[in-house]
């Protein structure tokens, strides 16, 4: 059964559609927001031999012409030239104003495909087909693109809210169990910002997950895009409530610098690391009590997670230069650095009052456990 999350954004509302065979459907589906009958796909070389045919036949099947361009698969190519080489294409496919571009893939091809779709003739429509479950639960939804620069990630981009998402639930079987991990990173992030009740739902259903159950991936997909979709409309440019959605992320940024935006670290595991690190100073700091670091840790550790610095497979920087990284996050307003801190599991909140040396002492920790 495909259930649908409404987005109300006024005139730049969209619908989230789950379930299973959306791909097969993804002619009808996309069919109603479209102007003309043509399309231009932008997804990368992991992506292409596992799904695009599905969605060119789906396409075709609806009438719709199309073209693809597929990129490299990898954080590199949230970069200034793959986004020349794709406005170019763009622009070579004749893609006009009212027209609709297609991200098929994972989040870098979503930031990517949206990025150029908010620059092109100021501002074309794009549709989101996330293929990895980070990408269904997190980056296409709300309307966040951009690239990368030297000194940072995400640091080029614009707000550009979809037309269209559509989170084939079966696609997910396609990933590396690596892959799935990382994304649910990001599920378990919604449980621990503010829906306890649904991090204890994950602490009884993760397994299943991790097992392939659709019914069970369905629901945490849902729940994930609907917390997210409700942030988003109380605060789409993140003014206030939306920079709750980084919990965690002040650490992954830094610790994905660290290790040159690579595979030895994937987003949804530093995700993961820095949930658990912002529990733990949450603790220090007297926020919360240390039961509820502990008990993310568990859980992340019962699913296979990582959940410490100590766990990345790369010589890492000293805590100090880790702490300098960390500055270049978009988080920093007025040169403060803000920190996404906890209560306890369900309570997150946005603060400037984090003691350098308590940051210090969790990241000196967090390299060497057994000197906590």
């Amino acid at each position: 059964m495909t259930q649908v999350v409404h987005v109300p954004l006024e005139d730049r509302a969209y619908d989230i559609h789950i379930g299973r065979g959306l791909m097969g459907q993804a002619g009808a589906l996309i069919e109603p927001v479209l102007q003309r009958a043509k399309v231009a796909i932008v997804t990368d070389n992991n992506v292409a031999p596992l799904h695009l045919h599905r969605l060119k036949e789906a396409l075709q099947s609806a009438g719709i012409a199309h073209a693809a361009l597929i990129l490299p698969a990898g954080e590199a190519t949230k970069s200034w030239t793959h986004l020349s080489q794709t406005i170019d294409f763009f622009l070579n496919e004749k893609i006009e104003r009212r027209d609709v571009v297609i991200a098929l893939g994972g989040g870098v091809i979503g930031d990517l495909v949206g990025f150029a779709a908010a620059i092109l003739r100021r501002g074309v429509r794009f549709v989101q087909i996330p293929t990895s479950l980070l990408a269904q639960v997190d980056s296409s939804v709300g309307g966040k693109t951009g690239i990368n620069a030297a000194q940072g990630k995400n640091l080029i981009g614009a707000f550009h809210q979809p037309s269209l998402v559509l989170a084939d639930i079966d696609v997910l079987d396609t990933l590396t169990p690596r892959d799935f991990l990382a994304g649910y990173g990001e599920v378990v992030k919604y449980g621990l910002l503010g829906n306890a009740p649904f991090f204890a739902w994950l602490e009884k259903n993760g397994p299943a997950l991790i097992a392939g159950d659709p019914a069970a991936r369905s629901e945490a997909v849902r729940v994930s895009c609907q917390m997210k979709a409700d942030i988003v409309v109380r605060d789409e440019t993140e003014q206030g409530d939306r920079a709750l959605l980084n919990l965690g992320h002040t650490f992954c940024h830094a610790l994905e610098a660290a290790t040159g935006y690579s595979d030895r670290l994937l987003h949804g595991e530093g995700v993961a690391i820095g949930c658990a690190l912002a529990f733990e100073t949450s603790a220090r700091l007297g926020l919360c009590s240390q039961e509820a670091p502990s008990r993310v840790r568990a859980h992340l550790k019962a699913m296979g997670m990582k959940t410490d610095i100590s766990d990345i497979d790369a010589a890492m920087p000293e805590p100090e230069d880790l702490f300098s990284l960390m500055g270049q996050d978009k988080k920093v307003v007025a040169g403060q650095l803000n920190f996404i801190m906890a209560r306890d599991i369900g309570q997150a909140f946005v603060t400037a009052d984090v003691s350098e040396a308590v940051i210090l002492s969790v990241l000196e920790a967090s390299m060497d456990p057994r000197s906590a």
